[in-house]
C-alpha cells in the first residue's frame, strides 16, 4: 500500500512536469506554425508558365519544369572561362547563349513553417519562379561577390556589347542553368500594372512566396522595411489578411535576392541542395558574328 502511494505521488509529479512543458512549448509551437496561412491561395493564383506543372500533394505542391525561362532571353552571354570561378572581362569569354533544358522537379511546402534562426542561402537555386526558371542567391561563384553590383560588359566578335547579367536580372550558367539574381522585371510587367501591388512571382524553398517591391496600395517597398532575409508580414493580393514573403527590391546590393531562408527547408530539399552546388562544367563554343534568335 505504501508503494502504491509512493507511484501514484511520483507519476501524478511526473504529469504536472509534462504538463509544464507544455504550457510552455505549445504556445510558442502554435505561433510559429499554425499563425503561418497556407500558401496555396497564392500558388493557385499565381500565374505559372505553360513550362511548368503544379500539382499538390499532401500538404505541398510539386513544380515541374524544363528550367527555360519563358520569355525572351539574350543571343549572347558571358561565361568564364573554364575553371575560373569569378568572371571579369579578362577571365571570361562572350558565347551564343548556352541555355538548356534542366530536370526540375521540386517538392515545396504549403505550410511554412519558421526556423529559430535565419539559415543562409546557398549557392545554386534556392526558389522557382513562375517563369519555370531558378532564383539565385545574391552572390556569384565565391559567395562573396554581388552578381548585379559587379555586372559589367564585354565586346562580341561583332562588336556588339554583351553583358553578364540580362535585363532580366539573370544569365545561365556554363553549364546552361538560366537564373535570377535580382528582381526580374521582364517577369513583374507581365503581372503588375504600373504603381500598384506586386503580384506573387515565385516560392523560396522553404515555402515562402516571393514577391516585387510594391506594396498593397502600390507603394515601394524599401530595403530599411525587410529583415535579414528580405522578408516582410505584409498584405498582398493574394494574402490580403497578411503573409511572412520575400522581396525583391530594385536595387544592385547584397539586397537584390534572397540572402537566407528564414523558414525550414525539407530534407529532400537540403539534399538536391547539397547535391547541386557545383553542377560539372560542359564545353561550349565561343561566339561568332552571325546572329542567334532569341528563345520566346
Amino acid at each position: 500500500m505504501i508503494m502504491n502511494r509512493s507511484f501514484r505521488k511520483y507519476l501524478w509529479l511526473a504529469i504536472a512536469l509534462m504538463l509544464t512543458i507544455l504550457a510552455v512549448i505549445l504556445p510558442t509551437y502554435l505561433v510559429s506554425s499554425l499563425s503561418i496561412p497556407s500558401t496555396l491561395a497564392g500558388v493557385q493564383a499565381a500565374k505559372w508558365g505553360n513550362n511548368v506543372t503544379i500539382s499538390y500533394i499532401d500538404k505541398s505542391f510539386r513544380f515541374v519544369s524544363n528550367g527555360i525561362p519563358n520569355h525572351k532571353r539574350e543571343a549572347e552571354y558571358i561565361v568564364p572561362n573554364a575553371g575560373m570561378i569569378l568572371p571579369d572581362p579578362s577571365t571570361a569569354q562572350v558565347v551564343s547563349d548556352p541555355t538548356i533544358a534542366q530536370n526540375y522537379d521540386f517538392t515545396i511546402p504549403l505550410q511554412p513553417v519558421k526556423s529559430d534562426k535565419p539559415t543562409r542561402t546557398n549557392l545554386g537555386a534556392i526558389g522557382v519562379m513562375i517563369s519555370g526558371a531558378a532564383m539565385f542567391n545574391p552572390y556569384e561563384g565565391d559567395n562573396q561577390t554581388v552578381a548585379l553590383r559587379d555586372n559589367f560588359t564585354m565586346k562580341s566578335a561583332n562588336g556588339q556589347d554583351v553583358a553578364f547579367l540580362d535585363s532580366c536580372n539573370g544569365h545561365p550558367t556554363p553549364m546552361g542553368d538560366y537564373h535570377y539574381h535580382g528582381l526580374p522585371k521582364c517577369i513583374t510587367r507581365t503581372v503588375d500594372a504600373e504603381g500598384e501591388a506586386s503580384h506573387i512571382i515565385g516560392v523560396a524553398f522553404d515555402g515562402f512566396p516571393i514577391y516585387g517591391d510594391r506594396a498593397l496600395d502600390g507603394s515601394k517597398i524599401t530595403v530599411d522595411q525587410l529583415d535579414a532575409c528580405n522578408g516582410i508580414t505584409s498584405a498582398t493580393p493574394e494574402f490580403p489578411q497578411g503573409i511572412y514573403h520575400y522581396v525583391l527590391p530594385d536595387i544592385k546590393d547584397v539586397n537584390s535576392s534572397i540572402g537566407c531562408f528564414t523558414g525550414k527547408v525539407s530534407i529532400e530539399m537540403s539534399d538536391f541542395i547539397k547535391q547541386h552546388r557545383m553542377p560539372p562544367r560542359r564545353d561550349l563554343k565561343r561566339s561568332s558574328s552571325d546572329t542567334h534568335p532569341t528563345t520566346p
